[in-house]
């Protein structure tokens, strides 16, 4: 299709390089002997399409002719680092993991100085990830750390610092292309690698890798948030627990939630109905799930919530609860906080729950493949309360300080002045989602904490585009029912220079 439309190098258009596959070679074990024919029937059929420019097959060693890889692995081929971090992304419950701008730019220019030909930065400019697109436990910021960060604000000395180096190797790119490589030794962790065009024109780069790091002499700046307006004027409405008799969805054993949501919500009630006969009205609730959050309600009443994490989603929940002597309704809400984002056999890959067990005094009552309703996404998701014609399907009530789980709020805003970007400050949440104009923002997990004590992320990004001059709705889903609305307001973002 883009060779159609003439979007190639060698037709005149803008695109330089492509590549086939990413990163197969971290899976490409699990397939067996499967692998590596696939690597080669993949490198053909895109060398096949003869599009006129280079193709690049990131991490893959085995990357055969005429597709290259970072390394390379034949002389006739360049050298092309495909993704050069400038920090992390961040996930819920994990501190950032940052990347100065001298080691970022050191390893650019030791890049070059090595005859690379092309570095490509992995983000260099940072952003959101709106609705519910981010991957497993990665925060709705992303890459807010790179050279431009999430607001497309410049972050300096990072941005300034790379610039120059930039600068520097294009001005002698001539050098570089032409001139003849020599290296030489200039003692202990020292070297140099000279381009030599001719007996007036080369360029160098000297290399120490002893010493202590020095501090670069572009500008600095630092991003600060300006407190806001706190907004007013909320409303609630609590969201159904639904039974096992509102429930149209039968099974006879536990679904797995990714392919019964199929992505149209993160939540997943689970329900079940028990006949308890005992004036004993203890038993211990004990709930396996493959990931991400759970949230157990005994006859409409929270009793129990447990999270995975990045690192192993996979949890156990076990809890004491209370029971009525007769029918008691057990409705387990499952959350999913992202899709699975790598890895083999991506089909095979679930999340929800396990297993289920009630212990009444010694009898231990395996649930698991009992008779077990479903319910698909939250009332309120499913009536889209959080737009202007949803919002009216519903009761809403005055603010009340509940503090309930699955409680939904709104209130309505004017779009603050001037072009500043602008965050609203969720610091006293829970977790969510949020909702302006009907345009979700993402997830918010600011009950989250880094093992600082912290929440990985307490603003949220709302683009000017999403906003009207006066009349924004904004609409909150507090999954927990830990957060209170009254603290939030809506800051701007500003940029202080040094």
């Amino acid at each position: 299709m883009m060779k159609s439309e003439g979007l190639y190098a060698s037709q005149g258009g803008p695109i330089i390089l492509s590549q086939i596959e990413n990163e197969y070679s971290i899976v490409e074990a699990a397939f067996k002997e499967r692998g590596p024919p696939y690597v080669k029937w993949a490198a053909e059929m895109a060398a096949g399409l003869q599009t006129g420019v280079p193709w690049v097959m990131c991490k893959q060693d085995d990357a055969p002719d005429p597709v290259t890889f970072v390394g390379p692995n034949s002389p006739n081929k360049p050298s092309i680092w495909t993704e050069n971090w400038t920090s992390q992304y961040q996930v819920y419950g994990e501190e950032p993991l940052l990347r100065s701008p001298e080691d970022i730019a050191f390893h650019v220019a030791l890049w070059i100085a090595r005859n690379g030909s092309f570095v490509n930065y992995y983000m260099y400019h940072g952003g959101t990830n709106f609705g519910r697109v981010a991957s497993a436990f990665v925060i709705t910021s992303y890459y807010d750390q790179a050279p431009l960060d999430e607001y497309g604000m410049i972050r300096q000395p990072k941005w300034g610092h790379l610039k120059e180096l930039h600068a520097a190797i294009k001005h002698c790119s001539i050098n570089l292309l032409r001139g003849q490589q020599t290296i030489y030794s200039l003692g202990d962790k020292r070297e140099a690698y000279v381009f030599r065009l001719n007996s007036r024109k080369c360029a160098a780069f000297l290399v120490n890798r002893g010493g202590k790091d020095t501090e670069v002499s572009t500008q600095n700046s630092s991003r600060s948030m300006i407190r806001g307006k706190i907004l007013d004027g909320w409303e609630e409405f609590i969201d159904h627990i639904p039974n096992y008799e509102d429930t149209t969805l039968k099974s006879n054993t536990l679904l797995e939630q990714i392919t019964t949501a199929r992505d149209s919500s993160d939540y997943l009630w689970y329900n079940f109905r028990y006949q308890h006969q005992s004036a004993n009205t203890k038993a211990l609730l004990k709930v396996y799930s493959l990931g991400h959050v759970l949230h157990a309600f005994v006859n409409g009443v929270l009793a129990g919530s447990a999270h995975g994490t990045h690192q192993n989603p996979r949890f156990t929940l076990e809890n004491t609860v209370s029971l009525n002597n007769g029918i008691n309704n057990i409705s387990l809400l499952s959350v999913m906080v992202g899709l699975p984002d790598s890895g083999a056999f991506m089909e095979t890959k679930g999340l929800g729950l396990r297993s289920v067990s009630l212990q009444v005094q010694q009898k231990q009552l395996i649930l698991t493949n009992s008779s077990w309703g479903y319910q698909v996404g939250l009332l309120g998701e499913n009536l889209q309360i959080y737009t202007d014609q949803g919002s009216s399907k519903v009761q809403w009530n005055k603010f009340s300080s509940s503090r309930q789980p699955l409680s939904w709020y709104k209130t309505v805003f004017d779009a603050p002045a001037g072009d500043e970007p602008i965050a609203l400050n969720f610091g006293l949440m829970g977790k969510g989602e949020a909702w302006v104009n009907g345009e979700s923002i993402g997830r918010y997990w600011v009950s989250f904490h880094t093992t600082n004590g912290i929440p990985s992320q307490t603003w949220y990004h709302v683009p000017r585009s999403f906003l009207k001059p006066t009349g924004n709705l904004l609409v909150i889903l507090e999954e927990e029912g830990r957060g209170s609305p009254l603290s939030i307001s809506l800051d701007t973002a500003s940029i202080t220079r040094v």
